[in-house]
């Protein structure tokens, strides 16, 4: 935890006593955000706007009831300063992580980089539609492990429609974003950088890259193979058979040119050596010297400064690209998680998460913990989950390696495979779908999403309970 916050935090606690009342108002407070979130599309309104308007009531309200502490915050060696408790309740950190990602990512993406990587792939498949669909979903669960999710669907989702209709396939289209929109989730659970909801628990289980690497790794490993295999088989993506099929195929295919994107050859290598020196320092932030106090964010904060020197006369333009709106739901959420914090909510429900998943450690606790993680997630923001949840297995000094961690981790990312509103790389494929006027409504992805999902969630809570444990 952030140390201006716990000094807050223990602050708060020392001096305020709250009713059961209080803490009951604030728990509806939390149901009634949570529930707008839900009906994002039907309000219109964008989420950083819905959880900013809760965060300023819940400050307002906070304040009236006396259960917010202001003024004098002792920091580590003594220091004192003034200021309100919403400040230090934002986890810049998180923050940090996101902004420096997101303006990494665009620019490399400018070298022509991932252009490049899917004609390639297209042209090793050439032109089988099974065989495309094998080597574009790995790459969505690459692209998604590396980038994040929602990038991965954009990028994946175009470069697949102008594929398949060079390819004359459009009649596959369907299929392949659907299936590309699952396994996002999937590519989501491959690193501590994939998902934000990776990103809040490891943080707070203390989960270094590596670490979170190699427990996820076999999961997603026997996932993506599953999830691809079942696609082939529900939408019916064969292989071709005749070679009239295979030479047309082929010839299609020769004419793409991975080198249209490339406007500088020297940009692209520089991006290509970027990209994997990123990863590796991310990948060994935890005990690199002077790295390791510093952070993850300042890793992405510094990789995405050095990308920006080659356009340094239009940095502004990659600052339009960030996700604001995202940001601003990630600063407001802090807030209003920090005030339910002091009006006891967490601890409420805390003890109801106590009776599922037991005085001690257990199976059945376990196992309970990450289906109802993902129900929750599919029908509301999977990030407010796992937040909330990684505050209350912090506070209540549940260890490291305990496997309710990678519960909250595996239902949170799992669960946006069950609806269209589960994860935003889910929509970001809904509406690639409606943008080539494919028919999809909410009802059918559930129908059809429901199989892959299912099995999904069953697998990991096997895998959690037989090898997490």
């Amino acid at each position: 935890m952030n140390p201006i916050l716990a000094a807050t935090t223990e602050t708060a606690h020392a001096a305020h006593s709250v009713s059961q009342g209080v803490t009951l108002f604030f728990t509806f407070y939390l149901v009634a955000m949570i529930l707008s979130l839900a009906l994002e599309e039907k309000l219109h309104a964008k989420k950083s706007l819905i959880v900013g308007l809760f965060g300023a009531g819940a400050l307002i309200l906070g304040s009236a009831f006396h259960i917010i502490p202001f003024g004098e915050v002792i920091l580590p060696g003594g220091h004192t300063i003034q200021m309100p408790i919403y400040i230090p309740a934002i986890d810049w950190g998180v923050i940090a992580i996101i902004v420096g990602s997101s303006v990494f990512v665009d620019v490399t993406s400018r070298s022509g980089l991932f252009t490049w990587i899917a004609i390639k792939l297209t042209k090793a498949s050439k032109g089988d539609p099974q065989k495309l669909l094998w080597l574009y979903g790995i790459m969505t669960v690459v692209f998604s492990a590396v980038l994040n999710n929602v990038t991965a669907m954009i990028i994946v989702g175009s470069l697949t429609a102008v594929s398949l209709g060079k390819l004359e396939r459009n009649d596959k289209l369907l299929g392949f974003l659907m299936i590309e929109g699952l396994l996002t989730n999937i590519g989501g659970l491959l690193t501590l950088i994939s998902s934000v909801p990776n990103i809040i628990v490891g943080n707070a289980a203390g989960i270094s890259f590596v670490t979170f690497f190699m427990r996820a790794g076999p999961y997603v490993l026997v996932a993506t193979i599953l999830t691809i295999w079942m696609g082939s088989k529900l939408f019916r993506i064969k292989r071709l058979t005749t070679e009239d099929e295979r030479a047309t195929a082929i010839a299609k295919v020769n004419s793409f040119d991975e080198n249209d994107g490339i406007e500088s050859a020297g940009f692209f290598w520089f991006g290509t050596l970027m990209l994997v020196a990123f990863i590796g320092v991310i990948a060994t932030a935890s005990i690199l010297p002077y790295i390791k106090d510093l952070g993850m964010g300042y890793v992405a904060m510094a990789f995405a400064l050095v990308m920006l020197i080659r356009y340094k006369h239009e940095v502004d333009q990659f600052y339009k690209a960030i996700d604001w709106d995202l940001i601003g739901f990630f600063m407001a959420l802090f807030v209003v998680i920090n005030v339910l914090e002091h009006a006891q909510v967490l601890e409420l429900i805390g003890k109801g998460l106590s009776l599922i998943i037991g005085d001690t450690e257990n199976a059945l606790g376990t196992g309970s913990l990450l289906v109802s993680a993902s129900a929750f997630s599919s029908v509301t923001d999977n990030i407010p989950l796992a937040a909330m949840l990684a505050k209350i297995l912090g506070s209540t000094g549940t260890a490291g390696d305990s496997p309710l961690w990678w519960s909250v981790i595996f239902g949170a990312n799992l669960g946006g495979n069950l609806t269209p509103i589960g994860s935003a790389s889910t929509l970001v494929a809904v509406t690639i779908i409606h943008k080539y006027k494919l028919p999809m409504s909410f009802g059918g992805f559930v129908v059809k999403a429901l199989p892959y999902a299912v099995i999904q969630i069953a697998l990991a809570a096997a895998y959690v309970l037989l090898f997490l444990r």
